[in-house]
């Protein structure tokens, strides 16, 4: 591979994986967020699932006046249509495309690879996920929306058009506000794919129902 690999923490099963979940954190966050998500979602042994928490490069970001900190892409401004990055976006999706073909190289195959999300992660998982060239087990954006939705149709890869997509947001999210997380959902209904939608009452931040689900979720596609 020509580009270096983005760091990681990694969360290993007792045996020999035989599924990944790559799972990319928000804004100002990194891969040790959601690491401790793993025992809660008390997933059976042997489904022997990896989890890779990739830490986003650190970057300027223009709407924290500058401020350095991990990030999939800049945020210019807090308008809907104008918030993410584009170029940010493709070169972050490329970085973790990179992630998932080093898993595929190990020896598991696309089709039983997560690509996850939360915020500016599900922006990178949406992005990614409806473009990538294999099929993947499932693409799940938490709390999150996409970037430059009228491109998805002309964009979008046949790979992932029948790929299980998770949406979830909280009713209650003040960052980003729920009506971006339902149009990232109606877009790609619209488009054809398989998605499903899940609300909490709940802010910015996964609750114990999501978590829950999260895992009834996973476990259905990974079996």
């Amino acid at each position: 591979m020509s580009q270096e690999l983005l760091p990681y923490v990694e969360v290993n099963p007792t045996q020999a994986p035989k599924a990944v979940v790559i799972w990319l954190h928000g804004l100002g966050d990194s891969g040790n967020g959601f690491a401790p998500i793993v025992p809660e979602l008390k997933l059976p042994e042997d489904l022997a699932i990896r989890f890779v928490f990739p830490h986003a490069p650190v970057r300027p970001i223009t709407i924290n006046g500058g401020m350095e900190m991990r990030a999939w892409y800049d945020i210019a401004s807090m308008d809907f249509n104008n918030r993410a990055d584009s170029e940010g976006v493709k070169e972050s999706a490329a970085q973790v495309e990179a992630l998932i073909e080093a898993e595929i190289s190990k020896g598991i195959p696309a089709n039983k690879i997560v690509l996850a999300g939360f915020s500016q992660g599900g922006v990178i998982a949406l992005h990614l996920g409806t473009r990538y060239e294999k099929t993947l087990a499932g693409i799940m954006s938490l709390s999150s929306y996409m970037s430059e939705p009228e491109k998805l149709s002309a964009e979008a890869s046949n790979a992932n058009k029948m790929t299980p997509i998770l949406v979830a947001h909280g009713n209650q999210d003040e960052v980003v506000p729920i009506m971006m997380g339902n149009t990232a959902f109606k877009v790609l209904e619209s488009n054809g794919y398989a998605v499903t939608w899940n609300e909490y009452a709940m802010p910015h931040s996964v609750c114990k129902q999501e978590i829950d689900d999260i895992s009834a979720w996973l476990q259905q596609k990974l079996k």
